[in-house]
């Protein structure tokens, strides 16, 4: 078993889509009309066949104020690994993005977290010795 795909809900698709590939790197997989939303998902550009990230519509009422939890309590939505935190961080600090945590070392991994624009929190995390 692995996991194929996964999402993060977000409150603009094409912002999204546009924040996923053009900043952090992600590359679009699917676009597939649905009414008023779209199937979209984006994968790692270096994996175009890899785990899929769908950038699904927060339009369900328990999404708002989930998320809203989570970012008052500066919990991250999810996770991507990275191979330099601290490079990453620099990168994207350089694009804009709004980091909530600096690069902050844990012991056996470096996270950072960082406001994705869509309604979320995003960790990335380098693990340490790998």
């Amino acid at each position: 078993m692995r996991i194929n795909l996964t999402s993060v809900f977000v409150d603009d698709q094409a912002k999204a889509l546009q924040f996923y590939t053009t900043v952090l790197g992600f590359a679009k997989k699917r676009d597939i009309p649905l009414g008023t939303h779209r199937w979209l998902t984006v994968v790692a550009a270096s994996e175009p066949n890899g785990t899929e990230l769908l950038l699904e519509p927060d339009a369900h009422p328990a999404v708002k104020p989930f998320r809203a939890a989570l970012v008052e309590d500066g919990i991250p939505f999810t996770s991507f690994a990275v191979k330099d935190v601290a490079a990453e961080h620099k990168r994207l600090s350089g694009l804009g993005v709004r980091f909530t945590q600096p690069p902050t070392d844990l012991g056996t991994v470096v996270t950072a977290v960082f406001d994705d624009t869509c309604g979320n929190l995003i960790q990335i995390a380098q693990a340490k010795g790998a």
